[in-house]
């Protein structure tokens, strides 16, 4: 399943310190190759209807996501209460 980056995520995505740029691609590399893989702590973003997703960059951070035929594309990373409230 390809990942594709919206332009939203790009630019949330250049915000982040650089250390969590680096933690960022990991996570991406671990949702490239396994989805479910137990570090990335995925689910689906409660109270939405829409099929988005959260995963775990670390304690602090989160980006979100959606299946998209087999496409995942990527929304948003940013500090985890601000992420999920404008996922």
């Amino acid at each position: 399943m390809p990942i594709v980056l919206t332009h939203r995520f790009k630019k949330a995505y250049q915000r982040l310190p650089t250390h969590i740029q680096q933690k960022m691609k990991k996570a991406l590399r671990l949702l490239d190759e396994n989805p479910r893989h137990p570090s990335l702590q995925v689910e689906k973003i409660k109270g939405r209807t829409d099929n988005i997703y959260e995963g775990r960059v670390d304690e602090k951070y989160r980006f979100s996501f959606q299946f998209e035929g087999n496409d995942k594309i990527l929304r948003n990373v940013d500090n985890h209460d601000d992420c999920l409230k404008n996922p």
